[in-house]
């Protein structure tokens, strides 16, 4: 009884998170082209990614870091996680259908299975990389700014 139950939930989730993988996997699209467009502004003398900060304290616009920053964190991290669901739910209906013989119908639902799992690494892998490459641009920001402030 408590078995069925979590396999109805487990099925009732599957729909979501294909839809959040797919989600993850346009975000990542999008920020990938984001940080390219960036990468040619910074060729421009003088081009800073963070707001006017004359008269903000240092913590405030290290925090806009950080909420730059974070979106990217959480696509590199959730990606993931969701994709291993979105491999996991179908797995327990596919092995039931080796189980009586229908190979075919398995085969399906494992293709449709790994398939999530393959975008939702994708999105992870082009989240992280633009994480870093964010993150390196926006510190070397914020160590111009503390030098500018003297608070080396």
């Amino acid at each position: 009884m408590l078995e069925q139950g979590f396999a109805q939930i487990a099925q009732a989730l599957l729909w979501p998170v294909l839809v959040l993988v797919a989600c993850s996997f346009v975000y990542a699209l999008w920020t990938a082209g984001a940080t390219l467009m960036e990468a040619l502004q910074r060729r421009r003398p003088g081009y800073r990614a963070l707001a006017r900060h004359d008269d903000k304290p240092f913590e405030e616009i290290e925090l806009q870091v950080l909420h730059q920053l974070e979106p990217l964190r959480l696509l590199g991290r959730v990606s993931p996680l969701l994709g291993l669901i979105a491999t996991m739910v179908p797995l327990g209906p596919a092995l039931q259908s080796v189980a009586a013989g229908q190979g075919q119908q398995a085969l399906a639902v494992f293709s449709s299975a790994f398939a999530g799992v393959v975008l939702a690494l994708a999105a992870a892998a082009i989240g992280l990389v633009s994480y870093s490459i964010k993150r390196r641009w926006l510190m070397a920001e914020l160590v111009g700014i503390r030098s500018a402030r003297g608070l080396t």
